[in-house]
């Protein structure tokens, strides 16, 4: 019965097709090997995707997401497949007392905090900019923007030596949306905070970048796109189709391990080749 519970809550599984989390044919090497990484929005699409790759690379993961149970449970489900642990955090990131808990409860319960991945993101698409309420605008950022400084602020905390930070962008900062534009100014505030916060931290030994997604199949896109838009999806890449979060996690697996040891301050662009037009 729970099972069949989880099964009815969980978005990503009833997306067609069903994203793809890790390939198969993915070979850990230990590049994370007795680290903990906390994730943020790690219950589905690309967030899932990193907490599973880290866990083949042999990463302890925390995951911290708003409500969706039967996402998170089979998260979970997956990096305990991979023998590793995995503790999940529920509750609003919005909240700064809500991130402060989950950085506390990720080192009483992990042990310690090697890797944060803010990850978080909603967007609402609108056609023209009077459409964008100011409540929008503010949930926007305030759901976009304002945890990755609240965990970033609590994990520095227990971040040292050889920890790393990385931040989901877009590729909406780098080449703009025409209907998405809150939500593109989100994510260039997000690259923004990415250059400045690596500039800060780098004398302590904490390197800072990011990962610029282009389209990929996640729950975020069936949730907020119709079904006219989900159909084009991605087809006006070089490539003429939208990426799949196992196509995006290797890029984190590398800012987050000593192969990325001279890499700060930077952005890897995972996007099919970048748009036309």
């Amino acid at each position: 019965m729970a099972s069949r519970r989880r099964a009815s809550t969980a978005r990503q599984q009833r997306m067609h097709p069903v994203p793809e989390t890790i390939r198969d044919d993915y070979r850990g090497a230990d590049k994370l090997d007795g680290k903990v990484a906390l994730v943020s929005g790690g219950d589905s699409g690309i967030g899932r995707a990193v907490a599973v790759h880290f866990a083949r690379e042999g990463a302890d993961v925390a995951i911290l997401y708003r409500s969706q149970d039967g996402d998170a449970e089979d998260t979970r489900a997956l990096v305990e497949a991979e023998g590793r642990r995995c503790l999940l955090l529920r509750g609003d990131a919005r909240s700064e007392a809500r991130c402060r808990s989950a950085v506390t409860r990720t080192i009483k319960v992990l042990g310690r905090l090697d890797v944060l991945v803010n990850n978080l993101g909603e967007q609402t698409p609108q056609e023209r900019p009077e459409d964008i309420s100011a409540a929008q605008l503010r949930d926007t950022f305030e759901n976009n923007v304002y945890p990755f400084f609240h965990l970033t602020r609590h994990a520095l905390a227990h971040l040292g030596k050889g920890s790393a930070i990385i931040n989901t962008g877009s590729v909406t900062s780098f080449r703009g949306s025409d209907h998405l534009i809150d939500y593109a100014a989100t994510k260039g505030a997000i690259e923004s905070f990415t250059y400045s916060l690596a500039k800060n931290l780098v004398d302590r030994g904490i390197r800072v970048n990011g990962v610029a997604p282009g389209p990929i199949w996640t729950p975020l896109i069936t949730s907020t796109f119709s079904k006219k838009q989900q159909a084009q999806f991605g087809r006006n890449t070089p490539m003429k189709r939208p990426g799949q979060p196992s196509e995006v996690a290797p890029a984190f697996v590398y800012l987050a391990c000593a192969d990325s040891s001279y890499v700060t301050g930077q952005f890897i662009h995972v996007n099919g080749g970048g748009f036309i037009g």
